[in-house]
């Protein structure tokens, strides 16, 4: 990771972050066959976090930790600083590790709104301010009506449990066969902007950046992809960009 991120620094020099997360077992057990408890996926991310930062100097690097022995050296370290996110889509005590060790934090709108506190803690504790760190929310929009956030719906029928239940599950199949006994696609989509009305889109993405958010991943799941785009390039992030400049 910290070689193929220092290449794409040096090719998209301050146009690129590292976002990091304690993983999935529809990943992690998958490709290395082992799926550790969360305390030790969490600190397992924080050792390779640190190795990860130790690379970026350039320098010849002698890491003997808990969990990685490392004896190595980037020749062509980052142009610059990496930003490295760390996610946080659990609770209180991953939203104040991504505070304490992160530069900045990759989560949802309801875990920012819950826990924004713990992150901004866990930034304080480490000497850091919290105003300064960058905040990805990721958010799910329709553009269309109730009927296309349906169809939407069916690709993230997991999302609602996805890290808090279902991470812990290998198989994607399983996932998909337990979302669809337990969640019905309203609670699904009950929270996400849907509408052909710009303003509502508009309304969703300005409530993010005004509760601290510093990036906002907005997400759909339409077959149209590029009317979607098309659709917030023109009517809505202009209006987003006014509204923000005149708050």
């Amino acid at each position: 990771m910290a070689e193929a991120f220092a290449s794409l620094s040096l090719l998209y020099p301050g146009r690129i972050f590292l976002g990091i997360g304690s993983g999935e077992a529809l990943n992690e057990q998958a490709s290395i066959g082992s799926w550790p408890k969360w305390p030790e996926r969490s600190e397992r991310l924080v050792e390779a976090t640190e190795i990860i930062r130790k690379l970026w100097t350039g320098e010849q690097i002698a890491h003997t930790g808990k969990y990685y022995n490392v004896n190595a050296r980037l020749y062509d370290p980052p142009a610059g600083p990496i930003p490295l996110l760390m996610a946080a889509n659990v609770g209180p005590k991953a939203m104040y590790r991504s505070g304490q060790y992160g530069d900045g934090l990759v989560t949802d709108p309801e875990t920012w709104k819950m826990h924004q506190a713990e992150f901004e803690k866990g930034a304080k504790d480490a000497g850091k301010d919290p105003e300064q760190m960058l905040v990805l929310v990721e958010l799910f929009v329709v553009v269309g009506d109730e009927n296309d956030a349906k169809t939407s719906a069916e690709l993230w029928r997991f999302l609602p449990k996805a890290f808090k239940s279902y991470f812990n599950i290998r198989d994607p199949q399983a996932i998909q066969n337990q979302a669809t006994a337990d969640l019905p696609l309203q609670k699904v989509y009950g929270k996400w902007p849907i509408s052909t009305d710009p303003d509502v889109h508009v309304k969703a993405l300005v409530e993010q950046f005004k509760s601290g958010a510093t990036i906002v991943n907005v997400h759909s799941g339409q077959t149209d992809q590029k009317h979607v785009i098309e659709f917030y390039g023109k009517h809505v992030l202009p209006r987003v960009h006014e509204q923000l400049k005149e708050a």
